[in-house]
Protein backbone atom coordinates (compact mmCIF):
# COMPACT_ATOMS: atom_id res chain seq x y z
CA UNK A 1 0.00 0.00 0.00
CA UNK A 2 1.53 3.16 -0.91
CA UNK A 3 0.00 6.91 1.14
CA UNK A 4 1.11 10.01 0.11
CA UNK A 5 1.45 12.26 2.82
CA UNK A 6 0.94 16.30 2.05
CA UNK A 7 2.62 19.12 4.11
CA UNK A 8 1.28 22.62 3.46
CA UNK A 9 2.57 26.04 4.02
CA UNK A 10 4.94 26.80 6.78
CA UNK A 11 5.23 22.88 7.99
CA UNK A 12 8.63 23.38 7.00
CA UNK A 13 9.57 25.58 9.57
CA UNK A 14 7.76 22.88 12.54
CA UNK A 15 10.73 22.53 15.34
CA UNK A 16 11.26 26.50 14.85
CA UNK A 17 7.86 27.97 14.08
CA UNK A 18 5.50 28.69 17.00
CA UNK A 19 7.00 25.79 19.97
CA UNK A 20 4.28 26.69 22.11
CA UNK A 21 1.46 26.13 19.38
CA UNK A 22 3.24 23.43 17.09
CA UNK A 23 5.73 22.30 19.29
CA UNK A 24 9.68 21.70 18.71
CA UNK A 25 9.58 18.35 16.36
CA UNK A 26 10.49 18.76 13.02
CA UNK A 27 8.80 17.48 9.83
CA UNK A 28 11.32 15.28 9.45
CA UNK A 29 10.78 13.51 12.74
CA UNK A 30 7.12 13.62 11.79
CA UNK A 31 7.69 11.81 9.09
CA UNK A 32 10.06 9.20 10.46
CA UNK A 33 7.22 8.57 13.13
CA UNK A 34 4.60 8.22 10.51
CA UNK A 35 7.04 5.23 8.40
CA UNK A 36 8.06 3.71 11.73
CA UNK A 37 4.56 3.31 13.42
CA UNK A 38 3.38 1.50 9.65
CA UNK A 39 6.74 0.01 8.09
CA UNK A 40 5.07 -2.31 5.75
CA UNK A 41 3.04 0.80 3.99
CA UNK A 42 5.11 3.23 1.72
CA UNK A 43 5.55 7.10 2.59
CA UNK A 44 5.19 9.02 -0.14
CA UNK A 45 6.00 12.79 1.90
CA UNK A 46 6.42 15.91 0.03
CA UNK A 47 5.63 19.64 1.74
CA UNK A 48 5.15 22.64 -0.72
CA UNK A 49 4.17 26.55 0.33
CA UNK A 50 2.85 26.77 -2.83
CA UNK A 51 -0.82 25.69 -3.42
CA UNK A 52 -0.45 24.65 -7.10
CA UNK A 53 2.42 22.20 -5.98
CA UNK A 54 0.16 20.98 -3.63
CA UNK A 55 -2.72 20.16 -6.03
CA UNK A 56 -1.00 18.40 -8.81
CA UNK A 57 0.71 16.17 -5.62
CA UNK A 58 -2.88 15.63 -5.16
CA UNK A 59 -3.65 15.01 -8.88
CA UNK A 60 -0.58 12.26 -8.86
CA UNK A 61 -1.56 10.57 -5.95
CA UNK A 62 -4.94 9.63 -7.49
CA UNK A 63 -2.78 7.83 -9.94
CA UNK A 64 -0.37 5.91 -7.78
CA UNK A 65 -1.28 6.19 -4.25
CA UNK A 66 -4.08 4.26 -2.11
CA UNK A 67 -4.90 7.12 -0.26
CA UNK A 68 -3.64 10.50 1.52
CA UNK A 69 -3.03 11.96 5.02
CA UNK A 70 -2.50 15.85 4.43
CA UNK A 71 -2.02 19.02 6.72
CA UNK A 72 -2.53 21.76 4.14
CA UNK A 73 -1.61 24.23 6.74
CA UNK A 74 -3.93 27.94 6.53
CA UNK A 75 -4.77 26.77 3.11
CA UNK A 76 -7.19 24.31 4.64
CA UNK A 77 -9.40 27.43 5.52
CA UNK A 78 -9.24 29.54 2.64
CA UNK A 79 -8.17 27.26 -0.90
CA UNK A 80 -11.54 25.92 -2.58
CA UNK A 81 -8.65 25.02 -5.72
CA UNK A 82 -7.24 22.47 -2.84
CA UNK A 83 -11.00 21.60 -2.25
CA UNK A 84 -11.93 21.03 -5.74
CA UNK A 85 -8.64 19.08 -6.41
CA UNK A 86 -9.56 16.77 -3.61
CA UNK A 87 -13.12 16.64 -4.64
CA UNK A 88 -12.08 16.29 -8.49
CA UNK A 89 -9.91 12.92 -7.30
CA UNK A 90 -11.96 11.25 -4.91
CA UNK A 91 -8.54 9.65 -3.44
CA UNK A 92 -9.79 8.69 0.41
CA UNK A 93 -7.66 11.08 2.38
CA UNK A 94 -7.50 12.12 6.42
CA UNK A 95 -6.92 15.99 7.27
CA UNK A 96 -4.39 15.90 10.27
CA UNK A 97 -3.81 19.25 12.09
CA UNK A 98 -0.97 19.38 14.80
CA UNK A 99 -3.13 22.03 16.78
CA UNK A 100 -7.13 22.31 17.79
CA UNK A 101 -8.54 23.84 14.73
CA UNK A 102 -11.65 24.63 16.82
CA UNK A 103 -9.81 26.40 19.75
CA UNK A 104 -8.08 28.57 17.80
CA UNK A 105 -8.93 31.93 15.91
CA UNK A 106 -12.43 32.03 14.00
CA UNK A 107 -11.37 31.60 10.72
CA UNK A 108 -9.19 28.53 11.99
CA UNK A 109 -12.30 26.14 12.26
CA UNK A 110 -13.99 26.15 8.87
CA UNK A 111 -12.41 23.75 6.72
CA UNK A 112 -12.85 23.86 3.71
CA UNK A 113 -10.99 20.49 2.59
CA UNK A 114 -11.95 18.94 5.32
CA UNK A 115 -15.31 18.61 3.64
CA UNK A 116 -13.67 16.11 1.06
CA UNK A 117 -11.63 14.31 3.55
CA UNK A 118 -13.46 10.78 5.24
CA UNK A 119 -12.38 12.22 8.67
CA UNK A 120 -10.26 15.36 10.10
CA UNK A 121 -7.83 14.62 13.22
CA UNK A 122 -7.27 17.46 14.69
CA UNK A 123 -5.26 19.06 18.25
CA UNK A 124 -3.00 15.73 18.78
CA UNK A 125 0.29 17.38 17.90
CA UNK A 126 2.63 15.09 16.16
CA UNK A 127 0.18 11.76 16.63
CA UNK A 128 -2.42 13.83 14.49
CA UNK A 129 -0.30 12.28 11.85
CA UNK A 130 0.23 8.70 12.92
CA UNK A 131 -3.42 8.62 13.83
CA UNK A 132 -4.78 10.17 10.95
CA UNK A 133 -2.67 7.26 8.99
CA UNK A 134 -3.44 4.51 11.10
CA UNK A 135 -7.71 5.82 10.37
CA UNK A 136 -6.71 6.40 6.71
CA UNK A 137 -5.65 2.41 6.86
CA UNK A 138 -8.08 1.26 8.67
CA UNK A 139 -10.91 2.58 6.20
CA UNK A 140 -8.53 0.94 2.84
CA UNK A 141 -8.45 -2.07 4.75
CA UNK A 142 -12.30 -2.19 5.32
CA UNK A 143 -13.05 -1.44 1.94
CA UNK A 144 -14.38 -3.70 -1.08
Amino acid sequence: MQIRVLHGPNLNLLGTREPDIYGTITLAEIDASMAAAEPSVTLVPSQSNHEGVLIDAIHAAAQDCDGLVANFGALTHSSYALADALASVKLPTVEVHLSNIHAREAFRERSLTGAHAIGLITGFGPASYTLGLRALLDYLRTQP
